[in-house]
């Protein structure tokens, strides 16, 4: 549906014609002027008349339909088609929900789709109507604006994200992390599967916002590549964070594994030293059991207790052995 239209005339919005046809007739009449439509999760209906009002391009109208998108940024013969990936850090859950951005420019209007939750565009249309000076470059402000938005708030679950590992990284490194190695590993995987979701939506736009810092992108205002330099240093942290935390991840189940391999071969040795001290009155029992008839020491007064006490000093030397060596 349509979330918002407005037609902006020196930076600044203006009353205009209720359609958005009729508002774009005008913008272009004047010169000076642009119009700007917000639509949230448009059916196919809905965007019909929008896409051939504005002569967006069919495969871009098809992509911003059926999102799942890769951020981009192609060229058309009439307009500029952005893809851009906002992300949701939500607190009560701990996981990354990426939505998606689709920005139409061209000459005189900015037509955006989102899907998802995330990052609505009312506080940024707010923001731009606030600051005339920057509204006044026209829909490569918009563009600029939504990307900066987008970007900042990348930042913003980055570190949220951090605070989410450094509680992992203490639980995996605790003494006692081992026992629940289980659910220990369940959570490594889980948080990376959300450093992951967070990866598809900032690395491939790495591309697009170079592409807009240099000079040659059509309908882009020749002097904003400064902006979208900033913009995309500001990509480049978010980008580095974020391989920061899939490094670490990675550092973290490789320790983890290994705590875990280090706790069961001390198993393995506890277990063996106890099967050690065992075996040796099953051996003796075991020779005594076989029912030979010429065991002489059979007739001895001395010869249980002289067993037992063998087989008890035995177990008491493999046991003050393996303590000591700390096998026990």
């Amino acid at each position: 549906m349509i979330v918002d239209c407005g037609i902006y005339r020196d930076g600044r919005r203006t009353e205009g014609p209720a359609d958005f046809s009729d508002a774009l007739d005008e913008a272009r009449a004047t010169g000076d002027a642009f119009v700007w439509i917000g639509l949230h999760e448009p059916t196919e209906q809905e965007f019909d008349r929008v896409s051939s009002e504005f002569g967006l391009h069919p495969l871009a109208v098809e992509d911003a339909l059926r999102a799942h998108q890769r951020p981009k940024l192609e060229i058309y013969d009439d307009s500029v088609f952005v893809v851009i990936k906002p992300v949701v850090y939500e607190p009560e859950s701990d996981t990354v929900t990426a939505g998606e951005l689709m920005l139409f420019m061209g000459d005189s209007f900015v037509v955006t789709v989102r899907h998802g939750e995330g990052a609505p565009l009312a506080a940024v249309r707010r923001r731009l109507e606030a600051e005339p000076e920057v509204l006044r470059h026209g829909p490569t402000s918009v563009l600029y604006a939504v990307s900066d938005a987008v970007v900042d708030h990348y930042m913003d679950v980055a570190s949220e994200l951090q605070l989410d590992l450094e509680e992992l990284e203490a639980q995996v490194f605790s003494p006692n992390g081992y026992r629940d190695s289980t659910n220990t590993a369940a959570s490594i995987y889980t948080f990376k599967r959300q450093v992951l979701e967070f990866r598809r939506a900032t690395n491939p736009l790495s591309a697009p916002m170079a592409r807009l810092s240099s000079a040659g992108v059509p309908f882009v205002d020749t002097g904003s590549q400064p902006f979208f330099r900033d913009v995309d240093d500001h990509l480049t942290r978010a980008v580095e964070h974020v391989e920061g935390l899939d490094r670490l991840l990675s550092d973290i189940l490789s320790a983890h594994l290994a705590q875990v391999g280090v706790r069961q071969n001390d198993d393995m040795r506890k277990i063996s030293a106890w099967a050690a001290m065992a075996a040796v009155p099953t051996m003796a029992a075991g020779i005594y059991g076989m029912n030979f008839h010429h065991m002489p020491e059979l007739d001895w007064v001395w010869t249980y207790p002289a067993v037992i006490g063998l087989m008890g000093v035995a177990v008491i030397g493999l046991y003050r052995l393996f303590k000591r060596r700390g096998w026990m």
